[in-house]
């Protein structure tokens, strides 16, 4: 399947118009001043590059924000992050705002190289240009890194740059958000915000062979360092439908009772939305809410039953060993009624239970759920040390029997064993609640 991939990217290369694959370098600028930015502009764009959670895509555990170097695993390869501080050499100091606007909405660099679709341009493309402007004035006030470009690590001929151009021809539509006039304003600004800067789809979208955004199953669920982005629609897994209030608390807070915590990549975003102001995440969660949509009589039925069994939890099995394993590592917490950060959620209103995709589950019980330094945030102790995968796998058996209606996960032994070597990796590269959000100490307020 990959040389079909290879042969119908080179086609795209190849049928695409000179004028579109090629693309003139823009010259370079004496790097601006950070007082030549109004503070107004330099502030807003402070919130947008928390909503679009740049830094936990441009920084590296224990590095500086914004420096990249962060490894995003494809099926086609490796690609490395940008550094996109204003460092003249080896960041975007010399870029002008005109040379920034290009990246954002064409996907192309200042020296007129074509940018991987890593960089989600077929999203930031919906960005109007006052919002590029605050973003630009933010970045360039940042403090410059000097931090070399790492090679992508991509096979021939995904390697050569004007391959893009023909995956451009084929996926990327150039425009920014027309409004629905049929629709609220609060709802249309969160359609902007979705489809735009915070690039939701990107993750909770599957991708086709070609690595594209399927558009028949926008928000149906994806993959994403090797977590699963759940389905964020009628499709949700979630034990209990999600509704716009519980959408915001979880957004804003990472937590919400009746779903549990942001984790994995998650937990970098909504740690991002926590700076943002209330209206922004209150205008997401009503698009969001309108996307999911109503749920049907028997959705709610099933939902009121997982709440009346949180309520009222049968007694934890003992009798296999992933029954043992739960009585002693898990039920002291999840079965403790206590509020966060000392007891977990119910497990029958867990999301990575019910999943088909057992991934999320197998991750959080290796990793657990760091604390967010400064704030009384939901924390989980990992197992990886302490339990084998033998023993991990029983667990999961048990977990999903226990608590769900769905039918058993197979292949668990490989799935936990890679969810070991992958969560070993990340703590290498993934930023750390330190630095994942780029001005933590000015949180928004309500």
């Amino acid at each position: 399947m990959i040389a079909g991939v290879l042969v119908a990217l080179l086609l795209g290369g190849v049928g695409t118009s000179f004028a579109i694959a090629w693309r003139p370098a823009i010259a370079t600028i004496d790097p601006p001043q950070p007082q030549s930015f109004a503070p107004g502009l330099v502030k807003r764009g402070r919130v947008l590059a928390a909503l679009g959670n740049c830094n936990d895509c441009h920084t590296v555990r224990g590095g500086r924000n914004f420096a990249g170097g962060l490894p995003v695993p494809t099926p086609f390869g490796t690609v490395y992050s940008s550094n996109i501080t204003p460092d003249v050499e080896t960041g975007i100091g010399r870029w002008s705002e005109a040379a920034f606007q290009r990246a954002m909405k064409l996907g192309v660099d200042r020296e007129g190289r074509h940018l991987y679709p890593t960089f989600p341009y077929d999203h930031f493309t919906n960005v109007r240009d006052e919002d590029d402007r605050a973003l630009y004035a933010y970045l360039m006030t940042r403090g410059p890194v000097h931090a070399p470009a790492r090679d992508n690590e991509l096979a021939f001929p995904l390697n050569q740059r004007i391959v893009v151009a023909g995956w451009k021809f084929l996926f990327l539509h150039p425009g920014t958000y027309r409004a629905d006039p049929t629709k609220s304003a609060e709802w249309n600004r969160g359609a902007y915000l979705v489809e735009g800067l915070a690039h939701c789809g990107a993750c909770h979208t599957p991708r086709n062979a070609l690595g594209a955004e399927r558009l028949n199953a926008i928000f149906a669920g994806g993959d994403v360092d090797h977590w699963q982005a759940y389905a964020i629609n009628a499709q949700s897994p979630s034990p209990v439908p999600w509704d716009a209030d519980a959408l915001y608390a979880y957004l804003r807070d990472g937590f919400h009772p009746d779903h549990g915590t942001a984790r994995g990549p998650m937990a970098g975003v909504v740690r991002n939305l926590s700076v943002v102001p209330a209206d922004d995440v209150r205008a997401i969660a009503s698009y969001m809410a309108d996307v999911f949509g109503a749920p049907s009589a028997e959705r709610r039925e099933r939902g009121e039953a997982a709440l009346a069994q949180a309520k009222s939890p049968a007694a934890a099995a003992a009798d296999s060993a992933g029954g043992a394993i739960y009585a002693a590592a898990c039920a002291p917490c999840h079965e403790s009624s206590q509020a966060p950060p000392y007891g977990g959620i119910n497990l029958v209103l867990s999301s990575a239970i019910s999943s088909s995709d057992p991934r999320n589950l197998a991750n959080i019980v290796l990793a657990g759920v760091r604390p967010v330094e400064g704030e009384l945030s939901p924390i989980m102790p990992g197992f990886a040390a302490s339990m084998n995968d033998a023993e991990v796998a029983a667990l999961l058996v048990y977990l999903r029997s226990r608590f769900s209606k769905q039918p058993a996960w197979s292949d668990l032994d490989n799935i936990v064993a890679e969810a070991r070597r992958t969560q070993t990796a990340s703590l290498d590269t993934r930023t750390d609640a330190r630095n994942a959000s780029s001005d933590t100490a000015q949180r928004a307020k309500p």
